[in-house]
């Protein structure tokens, strides 16, 4: 979607955008995920979520904005939401209780929505060389950063 956006094409929205979803920042998830490999009991079941629930149309419009403040345009990113036909069995959320996660390992996401978002597209935006090399397939699976 952010790409799509810095390339001026259209993002598309089923229906009216009002599924809902938890969202949750990369690097919290990868936290619990070690949470679980190190403290979880072996066989137990450990939902992870971000208690970030948010409409589809919502993140995008976050995005958006997010990027018409970091590189921003004439026309506002806003325009390129284009509502398309949902899904016939469309799930109008997507929701799960991480209760347990958090009492029985103690983890809780560190990052909000907001401050999860806007590292989201500032990673993008740091690193458009490497994912245009991923989309055109010239990427060979070289390390990102120390080069070796």
């Amino acid at each position: 979607m952010i790409l799509n956006a810095l390339e001026g094409k259209p993002l598309p929205v089923y229906g009216k955008g009002n599924q809902v979803r938890d969202w949750l920042y990369v690097d919290d998830h990868a936290r619990a995920l070690y949470k679980v490999l190190t403290e979880g009991v072996i066989g137990e079941t450990y939902n992870i979520g971000g208690h970030n629930e948010r409409q589809n149309i919502e993140v995008v419009q976050t995005i958006c904005d997010i990027l018409q403040e970091l590189r921003p345009q004439n026309e506002s990113y806003r325009a390129l939401i284009m509502h398309v036909a949902d899904r016939p069995g469309h799930d109008l959320r997507y929701a799960i209780d991480a209760g347990k996660i958090e009492r029985e390992l103690g983890w809780a996401p560190e990052e909000t929505f907001e401050t999860g978002i806007r590292k989201t597209v500032e990673w993008y935006l740091n690193n458009l060389d490497w994912c245009r090399r991923v989309q055109d397939g010239s990427y060979q699976r070289e390390r990102l950063g120390s080069g070796a």
